[in-house]
């Protein structure tokens, strides 16, 4: 065996004893249920003066920040973004000597679940969670995995509950961010560009291809990360994946997400231990329901599990659908 091939299998037996220790440990992994209504009538919103933000980048809707506790998080970054590059890098190599060896990419994509918990497990960022645990892990073939989006750390917080192979909806700029970028394409996860019909009707396409191969996906309804955390209105076509492959819909509530990372940051501003919640939602069945009753019934269950300061605005809880396919 090459020296190289030797060094690549060392740093993919590392992290997965580390991931091993994530799986055993109860006080990592075996986050206990809580009981959810303390958070959901929290706010934990900072303001600027709580941010106090060291470096600031741009300016008006372009600026982005980093506090001190940013500072921290850009660390661990650049510690474990490189191992999980090689992780990455290991599996690819692998694949290549024998094309059966991960025909799904799920030991591709093992490698960024494993990096995401242990980054939040790092940065303080870990979630607690509630719901339906079992049915995600125990649940054979397809489904669709919906969920509010409010901040970078959706991504990888659903990587703590969303243990099977599944593929993300994910906007195509996403692609050129460091190691997440080499995730999503070398994981053959779905990249759309939300201003290209094309780009729309070829992700419908391949959302339902793996659909039918019985791999779930996971996308986002809103089809945009909410600037100030409360939910948004749908937008049409997601849950149309679900009717024509005739697979169930499991809603996820996402809390607080928002106030620990916003929009406006680079890293999360503050630590999520006590803060950060995922809620699984029982699926739901699309038999018989149109697309608007779909968003409906996901809507109702989304906020059911979401901090009020979440929630929408009146006017907007009665739009829930919109014209374009989105990630």
């Amino acid at each position: 065996m090459k020296p190289v091939s030797i060094i690549l299998w060392s740093v993919f037996l590392l992290i997965s004893s580390v991931n091993g220790f994530l799986v055993t440990s109860k006080t990592i992994r075996g986050q206990p249920v809580v009981k959810a209504v303390d958070i959901l009538n929290e706010s934990f919103t900072l303001s600027p003066e709580e941010v106090k933000p060291i470096i600031t980048i741009g300016k008006g809707n372009k600026e982005k920040i980093v506090n001190g506790f940013g500072l921290v998080a850009l660390g661990v970054s650049l510690v474990t973004g490189p191992i999980w590059m090689m992780a990455m890098m290991v599996v690819d190599k692998l694949a290549e000597m024998d094309e059966n060896f991960d025909p799904n990419k799920a030991m591709f994509d093992y490698t960024g679940k494993m990096w995401s918990r242990v980054w939040l497990m790092l940065t303080s960022c870990y979630p607690s969670i509630s719901g339906d645990i079992d049915g995600i892990r125990e649940r054979e073939g397809a489904c669709l995995y919906v969920a509010n989006h409010a901040s970078w750390l959706d991504i990888p917080i659903l990587c703590t509950v969303l243990d099977p192979v599944f593929k993300f909806i994910a906007k195509s700029q996403l692609e050129k961010v460091p190691c997440i970028g080499q995730q999503l394409k070398g994981g053959n996860h779905i990249l759309i560009d939300r201003d290209d019909r094309r780009s729309q009707l070829r992700t419908f396409k391949e959302g339902i291809s793996w659909l039918k191969k019985g791999i779930p996906l996971m996308a986002f309804p809103e089809g945009a990360r909410s600037e100030d955390g409360r939910l948004m209105n749908f937008k049409g076509g997601i849950f149309s994946m679900a009717t024509k492959a005739n697979v169930p819909i499991v809603p996820i509530s996402l809390s607080h997400t928002h106030a620990v990372m916003p929009a406006n940051s680079l890293f999360p501003v503050q630590p999520g231990n006590g803060k950060l919640h995922v809620h699984v939602h029982e699926s739901i069945d699309p038999n018989g329901k149109t697309d608007d009753e779909l968003a409906t019934l996901v809507q109702e269950a989304l906020l059911s599990q979401m901090p009020r300061d979440q929630h929408p605005l009146a006017k907007s809880v009665e739009e829930n659908t919109g014209e374009k396919l989105s990630a």
